[in-house]
């Protein structure tokens, strides 16, 4: 008996787990995909500590597969990992599959784990436990504060259709934001008239959607100030801004190193290549999978280059010439951009921070107005630039270079 404990102990096993809101449910099977148990668990830490030792009565742990690591099962993947465990995310099971074996928690937990032992599931989950992790819950607060006020503005919008005249004479010309501060200045009397009742409505969603649009503003304020802290040379790129660095650094999460390479972002950015030739016709077309929200991103990168970068501009006046569609050559830049970004984030290059360059002028005594002139720029932009208005990476580098030569002299 002693013999075949030792055994057990020293045995390759693989976890597999079915995650949801109040249980989980595991499974654990050999290196030759034999099933050695199942079992459900709490989703409590005390949970979490059960089934991993669970999971480790039956032999040697070697990784475990967990399905929903960004959502049921993300609070066990954290657990997981800083336990020294080697977790790997398990898509939802083959549908073909569901088909021929049916559905049911301990068919998806073993499927969870041949998935992790065959190498069909290889994907590192996200850490979910940085700084990433806030400016991500912050850019969720963000989303639902700007549907509130959309939804505000668009119901002002509509009892402005069907007002009094007295009050849609007034208001029907105004865009939404003059809209929004008149009606917020409404002085109301009986609800019992409909007059008053629709000024009643028109002040509570003006002043809801203001209240809103504050919110908004304090937000972009923090998520600007993370991601500045975070990566400021993704900021500082052309093309760039706070809420586009934020998409890219929530894909990316705080283990940025879990992509193997620059193609494995593409493609989790949908921007990677898809094959589409036919015939004599070789080609291919933009990719409809991935992240869109990365997609995104990427897209906007390639619109505001298109728009004002030189280089950019060349490329897409020698692709046209070569027959390449709109489409097409935007496809290609994403690609491009994903390769940029994907640098900037597993290797960011140092990018000196605007409270420093601020500390350095005015401990050497030089004014905005004579670092402006030595950097050919304004005083404005220097300002903006001290304080993290703006982000600018090549300017940061000649601002800080050159103040070393000032303090130097």
């Amino acid at each position: 008996m002693h013999d075949q404990d030792r055994h057990d102990q020293d045995r390759e096993v693989t976890g597999g787990v079915d995650t949801h809101a109040e249980v989980h449910v595991a499974a654990v099977i050999d290196a030759t995909g034999r099933i050695l148990g199942t079992e459900s668990f709490a989703t409590t830490l005390a949970g979490y500590r059960a089934l991993l030792r669970w999971l480790r009565r039956h032999g040697r742990l070697v990784r475990v597969g967990v399905e929903g690591t960004g959502s049921y099962g993300a609070g066990l993947a954290r657990f997981l990992t800083g336990e020294g465990v080697a977790v790997v995310e398990v898509n939802r099971p083959d549908r073909q599959r569901r088909r021929r074996r049916g559905k049911s928690d301990t068919v998806d937990a073993e499927a969870a784990a041949r998935a992790a032992l065959n190498g069909d599931a290889a994907g590192v989950p996200k850490a979910g436990g940085g700084t990433v992790e806030s400016v991500r819950v912050l850019r969720l607060a963000r989303r639902s504060a700007i549907k509130a006020r959309t939804q505000a503005a668009n119901q002002i919008r509509d009892l402005t259709v069907t007002a009094p005249d007295q009050l849609r004479s007034r208001l029907r010309d105004l865009d939404t934001n003059d809209r929004v501060a008149v009606c917020a200045r409404f002085r109301t009397g009986d609800v019992a008239d409909h007059a008053e009742a629709t000024k009643v409505a028109l002040r509570t969603l003006a002043r809801r959607h203001s209240e809103l649009s504050g919110e908004i503003d304090a937000l972009d304020g923090q998520i600007a100030q993370l991601c500045a802290a975070i990566n400021p040379a993704l900021l500082a790129a052309h093309g760039v801004g706070p809420e586009v660095a934020a998409t890219l650094l929530v894909t990316a999460d705080d283990n940025p190193h879990r992509m193997s390479c620059e193609a494995a972002f593409a493609a989790l950015c949908g921007a990677s290549p898809v094959e589409a030739s036919s015939g004599k016709v070789t080609r291919h077309r933009l990719n409809s999978g991935g992240d869109r929200q990365a997609n995104n991103a990427l897209w906007r990168i390639v619109l505001v280059r298109m728009s004002s970068d030189s280089r950019t501009k060349a490329y897409v006046a020698r692709r046209t010439l070569e027959g390449k569609s709109k489409k097409e050559i935007i496809r290609c830049l994403k690609r491009h951009v994903a390769r940029e970004v994907f640098r900037l984030l597993t290797n960011p290059p140092a990018v000196p921070l605007g409270a420093e360059l601020r500390s350095a002028r005015v401990d050497a005594g030089i004014t905005l107005a004579i670092a402006a002139e030595a950097l050919g720029t304004w005083p404005i932009r220097i300002s903006e630039l001290e304080r993290g208005l703006i982000h600018d990476a090549e300017l940061a580098r000649r601002y800080e270079l050159w103040l070393h030569l000032e303090q130097a002299a």
